[in-house]
């Protein structure tokens, strides 16, 4: 549960020998998937590379990375750090190396219209392997035991993709109206729900926006006596609520809360969408109250996931998202019209709350609490596997982040939040090899880390543009 996972960042794995003893976890390379696969090797050395470790250190230039049997061997400076007889070089001048992404709110549907979202973990699934993504939180489930299944197929080398903490369906109340998830009646349901999917292989709960704070509760406990966490996206509980109910974790920064909405009747979704942001967009990062719910969050160890990727398709003045260009035309078509609309639309809430939610996330860290990061593809579109995971990185360096505070964030939090910050997370002899190499500098450019040219996943060297060009054109059929 999130109280253990979050305790602390990790900090023997961060003091790691340089060198040390590894065990065999290269991943498998099925017959399906050897064609994204560009390095495949037992011993790999890559050379004269810039490391951006993930801890938040600065990069240092010069390094060389060895990889024996998909785990990290040695990190060291190139000039005194031994070769491998056998091993396979890479000499990476004028590159860096980050850990691969580790992003917790993700999804492998998206939104084809009429409230229907369509089942993507074909497509999504690389394409977040070719953005860097080496593992992921799926956060939420329209797709049933889709997600379980591609997650077990990835994990046996069937078809490529990030590692996958599969979330089960959404634990919702009635009123949002989806044909894809089941309504809860009462708390002893939302009990049975979670230890149903847990059975059936999920790992991860998320709670909705019409949850009760019983059945809030009720999940909560039955899922942590599964040694599972519980996150939520929240209307009817209010953030001080759901820690008191026992979440691990709250969606979208504090773009859903609704502490601070005068008249807020218990257990009642009201203040979603306008008013919540309207109160969002008066508040004050710095202000008594929000000051006191920080330490409310931070006190019982609540991280806070920030989704600012999903906002900014809401505001006008932004710019058009990354990798729409993939898309299926029809869809495609959709997105450009929705996004038309957006930008005509002179009176939108998200003007001002846009930037206030990003100041709320940056004075949520700076006052001590864990700030994760995922996407979220779902709203009215435009929010692409892979493409967006970068831009959400680039947008926590708007929101005042320095850049290797963003990729901390989008690696060694989200793993150690995920339970896997001693495996994967940040580089460092002993860890998975979870890599990408990047052309370019983000520790001073964060827009570099969109130049990915190649991505391991536990050893394995997949091609971004392979990738990428097997699903082009075709996002939105599978």
């Amino acid at each position: 549960m999130m109280r253990r996972r979050v305790a602390a960042l990790v900090a023997a794995a961060l003091s790691a020998p340089v060198m040390t003893p590894v065990k065999a976890q290269r991943a498998p390379v099925g017959p399906a998937t050897r064609s994204y696969v560009k390095v495949d090797t037992n011993v790999l050395a890559l050379t004269n590379v810039r490391v951006i470790d993930g801890t938040g250190a600065a990069a240092r230039d010069g390094q060389s990375i060895i990889v024996r049997d998909g785990r990290i061997a040695a990190v060291g400076a190139a000039s005194t750090t031994a070769i491998p007889a056998g091993a396979q070089v890479m000499d990476l001048a004028g590159k860096s190396v980050i850990p691969g992404l580790v992003m917790v709110h993700e999804h492998l549907y998206y939104p084809v219209g009429a409230g229907t979202y369509g089942n993507l973990t074909e497509s999504f699934s690389r394409l977040y392997l070719a953005g860097g993504v080496t593992s992921m939180r799926t956060g939420g489930n329209m797709n049933g035991f889709a997600e379980l299944l591609i997650a077990q197929a990835i994990a046996r080398g069937e078809k490529p993709g990030p590692w996958i903490d599969a979330t089960a369906p959404y634990l919702e109340g009635p009123g949002m109206g989806f044909n894809q998830v089941t309504i809860l009646r009462d708390s002893s349901e939302a009990r049975k729900l979670v230890e149903y999917w847990a059975d059936q292989g999920a790992t991860s709960f998320k709670a909705y926006m019409n949850i009760t704070r019983d059945e809030l509760k009720a999940a909560a406990d039955a899922a942590h006596k599964r040694g599972l966490n519980i996150t939520g996206h929240l209307c009817s509980v209010t953030y001080r609520e759901a820690a008191d109910a026992g979440i691990d974790d709250l969606e979208h920064g504090f773009f859903a809360m609704n502490d601070f909405v005068p008249g807020k009747k218990l257990d009642t979704c009201s203040g979603r969408g306008g008013a919540a942001q309207s109160m969002l967009a008066q508040a004050d990062p710095e202000g008594a109250e929000v000051q006191a719910l920080f330490k409310y969050l931070i006190d019982k160890k609540i991280a806070v996931t920030s989704t600012l990727t999903i906002f900014e398709t809401f505001t006008p003045g932004r710019p058009m998202p990354p990798g729409t260009d993939v898309l299926i035309e029809p869809l495609r078509e959709q997105f450009a019209q929705r996004y038309a609309s957006t930008q005509r639309n002179t009176q939108s809430v998200y003007a001002k709350a846009f930037p206030k939610g990003m100041a709320m996330e940056r004075a949520f860290a700076k006052a001590g609490g864990t700030l994760i990061v995922g996407t979220d593809p779902t709203g009215g579109g435009g929010v692409i596997a892979g493409y967006s995971n970068q831009r959400a990185l680039e947008l926590l360096v708007e929101a005042g982040f320095s850049p290797l505070e963003a990729i901390r964030i989008g690696t060694l939090n989200g793993a150690t939040y995920l339970g896997r910050g001693a495996l994967t997370g940040s580089i460092a002899a002993g860890k998975l090899a979870d890599l990408v190499v990047i052309d370019g500098n983000p520790a001073a450019r964060i827009s570099d880390i969109r130049k990915v040219q190649l991505v391991f996943r536990q050893g394995v060297g997949y091609d971004p543009a392979v990738l990428i060009e097997s699903v082009k054109g075709k996002v939105g059929l599978w």
